[in-house]
Protein backbone atom coordinates (compact mmCIF):
# COMPACT_ATOMS: atom_id res chain seq x y z
CA UNK A 1 0.00 0.00 0.00
CA UNK A 2 1.29 3.07 -0.91
CA UNK A 3 1.94 6.36 2.00
CA UNK A 4 -1.07 8.40 0.87
CA UNK A 5 -3.30 5.50 0.53
CA UNK A 6 -3.04 4.39 4.52
CA UNK A 7 -2.78 7.98 5.15
CA UNK A 8 -6.30 8.68 3.74
CA UNK A 9 -7.53 5.23 5.37
CA UNK A 10 -6.31 6.85 8.50
CA UNK A 11 -7.78 9.72 8.43
CA UNK A 12 -11.40 8.04 7.53
CA UNK A 13 -11.09 5.49 10.36
CA UNK A 14 -10.26 8.69 12.55
CA UNK A 15 -13.06 11.07 11.45
CA UNK A 16 -15.63 8.34 11.44
CA UNK A 17 -14.99 7.09 15.13
CA UNK A 18 -14.94 11.00 16.23
CA UNK A 19 -18.55 11.17 14.77
CA UNK A 20 -19.96 8.18 16.00
CA UNK A 21 -18.46 9.01 19.87
CA UNK A 22 -19.61 12.69 19.83
CA UNK A 23 -23.33 12.75 19.67
CA UNK A 24 -24.74 16.22 20.96
CA UNK A 25 -22.44 18.87 19.30
CA UNK A 26 -21.76 21.78 17.72
CA UNK A 27 -20.45 21.56 13.90
CA UNK A 28 -17.66 23.28 12.70
CA UNK A 29 -17.86 26.61 13.78
CA UNK A 30 -15.29 29.97 13.04
CA UNK A 31 -15.63 33.50 12.48
CA UNK A 32 -19.01 34.49 12.20
CA UNK A 33 -20.58 37.87 10.80
CA UNK A 34 -21.74 40.40 13.53
CA UNK A 35 -25.62 40.05 12.53
CA UNK A 36 -29.45 39.80 14.02
CA UNK A 37 -29.26 36.57 13.07
CA UNK A 38 -26.70 33.66 13.85
CA UNK A 39 -26.29 31.13 11.60
CA UNK A 40 -24.76 27.83 13.38
CA UNK A 41 -25.09 25.09 10.38
CA UNK A 42 -25.29 21.29 12.06
CA UNK A 43 -26.36 20.76 15.75
CA UNK A 44 -26.38 17.23 16.80
CA UNK A 45 -28.71 16.77 20.09
CA UNK A 46 -28.91 13.55 22.04
CA UNK A 47 -32.42 14.48 22.57
CA UNK A 48 -34.69 17.57 22.54
CA UNK A 49 -33.14 20.99 23.73
CA UNK A 50 -32.02 24.38 23.33
CA UNK A 51 -29.27 26.10 22.15
CA UNK A 52 -28.63 29.63 23.79
CA UNK A 53 -25.81 32.59 22.91
CA UNK A 54 -24.37 34.33 25.50
CA UNK A 55 -22.44 37.65 25.15
CA UNK A 56 -18.73 36.15 25.96
CA UNK A 57 -15.98 38.95 27.05
CA UNK A 58 -13.03 38.92 28.81
CA UNK A 59 -13.32 34.82 29.02
CA UNK A 60 -16.89 35.56 30.79
CA UNK A 61 -20.15 34.31 30.11
CA UNK A 62 -22.49 37.53 29.91
CA UNK A 63 -26.12 38.08 29.34
CA UNK A 64 -28.16 35.76 27.63
CA UNK A 65 -28.37 37.13 23.37
CA UNK A 66 -31.35 34.48 21.60
CA UNK A 67 -31.92 31.00 22.25
CA UNK A 68 -33.38 28.46 19.34
CA UNK A 69 -35.00 24.73 19.89
CA UNK A 70 -33.13 21.64 18.98
CA UNK A 71 -34.87 18.21 18.35
CA UNK A 72 -33.21 15.12 19.16
CA UNK A 73 -30.41 14.34 16.02
CA UNK A 74 -28.72 16.12 13.67
CA UNK A 75 -30.22 19.68 12.52
CA UNK A 76 -29.55 21.35 9.79
CA UNK A 77 -29.09 24.94 9.48
CA UNK A 78 -29.45 26.41 12.92
CA UNK A 79 -29.86 30.06 13.07
CA UNK A 80 -30.30 31.81 16.68
CA UNK A 81 -31.74 35.25 15.87
CA UNK A 82 -30.64 37.99 18.55
CA UNK A 83 -32.13 41.14 19.41
CA UNK A 84 -28.83 43.32 18.59
CA UNK A 85 -26.26 41.77 16.30
CA UNK A 86 -23.33 41.25 18.84
CA UNK A 87 -20.43 43.67 18.66
CA UNK A 88 -18.35 41.10 21.09
CA UNK A 89 -17.12 37.31 21.44
CA UNK A 90 -20.41 34.67 21.61
CA UNK A 91 -20.48 31.68 23.50
CA UNK A 92 -23.05 28.85 22.31
CA UNK A 93 -23.98 26.55 24.76
CA UNK A 94 -25.97 23.16 23.78
CA UNK A 95 -28.27 22.20 26.61
CA UNK A 96 -30.36 18.89 26.54
CA UNK A 97 -32.39 17.79 29.63
CA UNK A 98 -30.99 21.04 30.80
CA UNK A 99 -27.58 20.36 31.15
CA UNK A 100 -25.02 21.98 28.79
CA UNK A 101 -23.60 19.45 26.79
CA UNK A 102 -21.39 21.33 24.52
CA UNK A 103 -20.24 24.77 24.01
CA UNK A 104 -18.47 26.62 21.54
CA UNK A 105 -16.70 30.18 21.79
CA UNK A 106 -17.55 32.19 18.51
CA UNK A 107 -15.09 34.88 16.94
CA UNK A 108 -17.93 38.09 15.76
CA UNK A 109 -16.53 39.66 12.91
CA UNK A 110 -16.78 43.51 13.33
Amino acid sequence: MSIKLITAAALIAASTASVATASSSFGVLTDLPSANTLDLGLVRADGNGVVEIYDYRAGQQRELLGSADVLAGANQDVRVGVQVAPRYDVIALLKVNGQIVDSQVIDINR
